[in-house]
């Protein structure tokens, strides 16, 4: 009775596995506007794709923002819609899983002396149809899995482009001001020389006004590769090309918050919301599926039952069933199951190692955001200041005749340090709260890999 009331409602369930809507990317896309802000779809035909390239478009035509890079780069990041495959990979296995295997037809004819022999028979997959209930378990695990596998996915694109971002920048941020530098160096310089041609230098003085030109030189080109270099990575991150290569850049950094952010019990944040977190605890939750799929499988792996008929020349048509059955003689199913339960442990530990290292680096991403927040803070509210009243004085000492226009120009020199650690103090601090963010609710922000779902811990059953 219990037999055919499960092959029932395994009956009923084959008969309702069907694709979703939406591929599964609502879930992708919930998941994702959770963490970053912005959502993410699923570009399956031209119309998506032109879609997308037209919103692209319109948030080009404005100087970026934070925002609007991880906009661009959720729309137009090829490598992450390759990444979304997967879930039509993982959807199409589920639909598999919910529908039994198709029945076998077995024809053989035989003839000699007269007589014609005539055998047939269909046979349909019983043991998976028993088991199909718990098969299509562990395909929407896998699924889910899947899901998951492209939210993290998109986080660490969005994570992304917002560090290029930043990144850009400020490296643009100090091309501007190493250009000012050096007009102030060449003509620090020129001045020099012509003192020396008129007797009023000596030879030292001029060579370290020389020297200051020649490091200033240096140094403009140096910071006008990184820009290229800043500006590059934010064009791979946001997967522009051609035409789009033409985008601005706001002139400066954001400005810092009022005050850093508190987060109230982050450690156990990341346990409940981190991706990485979660696919591992999902993970092992398959891998406990096929576990009992496989025990509940261990001595009978193979049941086929089907009708069959015979028919002789001169004699009337025999009818009857054919069961077919692997016999556990040589193997009973212990490999399988040793298997199993390796594969099952295999993913409780790396579950223990996933959530460590999530507790770990969500304390050292909090002390990182702190520290930057409170160097950029230091520069912007002191050291910055300081030098600003330092040249101030300078130039009255100048206008007073107290100094000399080199004095000046020595304390332009003072300033490039100074005002060189504040814009990085300033990029580095975002690039920090990015990481914090990435850190609580998102994956590692080293952007190491997820932990991929285990290999199924059961053979497959018969016909699934």
């Amino acid at each position: 009775m219990k037999l055919t009331a499960a092959a029932s409602a395994a009956l009923l369930l084959a008969g309702c596995a069907s694709f979703s809507p939406d591929g599964g990317a609502g879930k992708v896309s919930e998941l994702t506007k959770e963490r970053t802000g912005q959502s993410v779809s699923l570009q399956r035909s031209e119309a998506d794709v032109e879609s997308a390239s037209s919103r692209v478009a319109e948030l080009l035509k404005q100087p970026l923002t934070a925002e609007s890079a991880v906009e661009i780069a959720l729309l137009n990041n090829r490598g992450l819609q390759a990444s979304f495959s997967e879930l039509g990979i993982a959807e199409a296995e589920r639909v598999r899983a919910g529908r039994l295997a198709n029945p076998t037809f077995s024809f053989g004819r035989l003839s000699g002396h007269g007589v014609t022999e005539i055998d047939r028979s269909v046979m349909f997959n019983f043991l998976g149809l028993l088991t199909l209930p718990v098969a299509s378990q562990v395909a929407q695990r896998q699924l889910e899995q899947a899901q998951y596998q492209a939210a993290f996915d998109a986080v660490g694109v969005a994570a992304e482009a917002r560090k290029a971002f930043f990144g850009a920048v400020a490296a643009q941020d100090l091309v501007g001001y190493y250009e000012q530098v050096k007009d102030a160096a060449d003509a620090s310089n020129d001045l020099a020389r012509r003192m020396l041609q008129a007797g009023n230098f000596n030879k030292l003085t001029q060579m370290r006004e020389q020297a200051f030109y020649a490091d200033a030189t240096a140094n403009l080109a140096r910071a006008r590769h990184q820009a290229v270099a800043e500006r590059e990575r934010l064009v791979r991150a946001l997967g522009l090309s051609g035409g789009q290569l033409a985008f601005k850049l706001p002139e400066h950094l954001p400005e810092l918050p009022k005050a850093p952010v508190e987060p109230k019990d982050a450690e156990q944040t990341a346990i409940d919301k981190r991706l990485d977190v979660l696919m591992a605890k999902r993970s092992t939750e398959a891998t406990a599926k096929s576990l009992g799929l496989t025990r509940s499988t261990r001595f009978i792996n193979v049941l086929e039952v089907g009708y069959a008929n015979k028919s002789q020349t001169g004699e009337g048509r025999q009818n009857g069933y054919e069961v077919e059955l692997e016999l556990p003689l040589f193997d009973f199913g212990s490999t399988r199951t040793a298997r199993a339960e390796a594969t099952y442990m295999q993913a409780v530990h790396r579950t223990a190692e996933v959530a460590v290292n999530a507790r770990s680096e969500v304390r050292e991403s909090y002390s990182a955001y702190r520290t930057a927040f409170d160097l950029a803070r230091h520069y912007r509210d002191e050291v910055v200041p300081l030098r600003k009243r330092i040249s101030e004085e300078n130039l009255l000492r100048y206008n007073g005749m107290l100094s000399s226009v080199f004095e000046l120009l020595a304390d332009a020199r003072d300033q490039v340090t100074t005002v060189t650690a504040a814009i990085e103090a300033q990029r580095d601090y975002w690039i920090a709260e990015t990481n914090l963010q990435t850190a609580l609710t998102g994956r590692s922000p080293s952007g190491g890999p997820a932990l991929g779902a285990a290999k199924a811990a059961a053979a497959e059953p018969a016909g699934h």
